[in-house]
């Protein structure tokens, strides 16, 4: 017989009970499967694919050492810490002989970093150690961290793959829909373009770091989630990482159905205009398929939008701003942390907004779809995680919905919007604000209640004919494992 429980006056309908193994085994042959058509799509235009690059990285210089670093921080949380100090020494020794190697036979490294390959060694050296040397629950943990170190690199491959992917097969961009749509918020990245321009090269340089820097905040704040791994023996139910991932999987789907590049592209010079005052970030013209020179120093006119041809190089990756939702993801998952983490997670997003704006990135439009992209997302794996109910089966549906309506409303209505922008402006701002409020409302943890122990399992006291009967002693209670931020409310500020 099935059990619904009652919380707070809701009906919860309790996740199915399953197998875990034929679970994770699923979801391995899903993500091998798709790494396989990415793979194979990737070919089809002449580029490596997730997998190529990610092989190549064991043995030729990595596109980014300190990824594959954070990626071992990561599995590292189900290890003690004399593992640890073990595995990074041996990280650190492998890397060392790969350089000694390369200077040895005059190895250039070129397109890479000369550090990175031990990490991976040693992340595959823990999956074969957990296959061989582990059994059980023992051998489960492992894997789930290495697992956890890998899908990490694995992301970054396969959205640098998909931002390829997008630039090949959608030569058509519909940045003048979503400019003349962005004219009923203020044009706000031309604003915050023309403010970053005044702050000059150290304000660039700062918003720049930051910028580039979300996935090492992105690790911080999950190796914090994680902290209790090693001595709990298992993982927290919902962490950044898992939101990370599956904002990076379906981001780049919208893509290829929204194609945008971006105002510094459609109506500027591209990354060259900031070669100026930049330090180390690179930068290329795109001037001869901007539809105009006017960013940021003119708004763009009223016109009937329509679709433009660009080059076949430029990531469509606007709509909607996936860093406004990474970024939006570690303020949430921050809330529950301490004060200097909470902090932290606030500045980031802060200078991530005023980043993507004034870097000419991405459109306001932008940035308000990717709020509520993430908002939908985080609602679904906290649902899942706890049990689909009433109010989060409501708010995945309702953000689901505002998200399709404005996409459609930036295609179908932009030179209405333009036009009133004392209407649609504050409506897309309410839009978004409602979402960000179901969110609240149905975020709060809502636990299940602790499970009494069967009477038939409490060991009963001997009696005699002359005594009276004994209590039974206390069950002993099962240590407790340390809190997670699960278990904490929710602090916005």
């Amino acid at each position: 017989m099935r059990v619904f429980s009652r919380r707070q006056g809701r009906n919860t309908f309790p996740a199915p009970r399953r197998p875990r193994t034929l679970l994770w085994v699923a979801a391995g042959v899903v993500t091998l499967g798709f790494l396989v058509a990415l793979e194979i799509a990737a070919r089809r235009y002449g580029v490596p694919g997730p997998i190529t690059n990610q092989v190549r990285e064991v043995i030729y210089p990595p596109k980014s050492g300190g990824l594959l670093y954070a990626s071992m921080a990561l599995m590292m949380v189900v290890l003690t810490w004399r593992q640890r100090f073990l595995a990074l020494a041996a990280a650190i020794g492998v890397d060392l002989t790969f350089l000694f190697v390369r200077w040895a036979t005059d190895t250039e490294v070129t397109g890479g970093h000369p550090f990175g390959n031990g990490a991976l060694w040693v992340m595959l050296g823990c999956a074969a150690i957990a296959l061989t040397r582990r059994t059980g629950p023992e051998r489960a943990l492992l894997l789930k961290g290495v697992g956890l170190g890998l899908l990490l690199i694995t992301g970054r491959k396969t959205g640098d793959t998909w931002l390829l992917i997008t630039a090949e097969t959608r030569p058509d961009v519909l940045d003048p829909y979503v400019a003349t749509a962005d004219q009923a918020l203020g044009n706000p990245s031309w604003v915050a373009g023309r403010i970053v321009e005044a702050t000059g090269a150290f304000g660039y340089n700062l918003l720049d770091f930051v910028y580039g820097q979300l996935p090492v905040a992105a690790v911080i704040v999950a190796l914090y989630q994680l902290r209790h791994v090693a001595t709990a023996r298992r993982f927290p139910r919902h962490h950044l990482v898992r939101s990370f991932l599956m904002i990076g999987l379906l981001g780049p789907a919208v893509y290829m159905i929204y194609p945008v590049v971006g105002p510094i592209f459609a109506y500027g010079t591209g990354t060259e205009h900031w070669a100026s005052v930049s330090i180390w970030s690179d930068t290329w013209p795109t001037r001869q398929w901007a539809v105009a020179e006017i960013w940021p120093a003119t708004p763009p006119p009223l016109t009937t939008p329509h679709p433009i041809p660009f080059d076949e190089i430029t990531p469509r990756n606007c709509m909607p701003s996936l860093h406004t939702a990474w970024a939006t993801a570690i303020f949430l998952h921050t809330r529950r942390g301490p004060r200097v983490l909470r902090h932290a997670g606030t500045f980031w997003l802060v200078a991530t907004l005023c980043a993507t704006l004034g870097f000419g990135y991405h459109y306001g439009a932008d940035l308000v779809a990717g709020v509520v992209f993430v908002l939908t997302i985080e609602a679904a794996l906290r649902s899942f995680d706890r049990g689909w109910d009433r109010p989060g089966l409501q708010l995945v549906a309702y953000g689901t919905t505002v998200f399709a309506a404005l996409l459609a409303s930036y295609y179908y209505l932009p030179t209405q919007m333009a036009r009133h922008p004392w209407l649609y402006g504050p409506l897309l701002l309410l839009a978004m604000a409602s979402v960000i409020y179901g969110y609240v409302r149905t975020a709060a943890p809502r636990e299940p209640e602790a499970a009494p122990v069967p009477a038939e399992r409490v060991p009963a006291a001997r009696q005699t004919p002359t005594e009276a009967p004994t209590p039974p002693p206390p069950v002993p209670e099962p240590p407790a494992a340390p809190a997670t931020d699960d278990q904490k409310p929710i602090t916005l500020l």
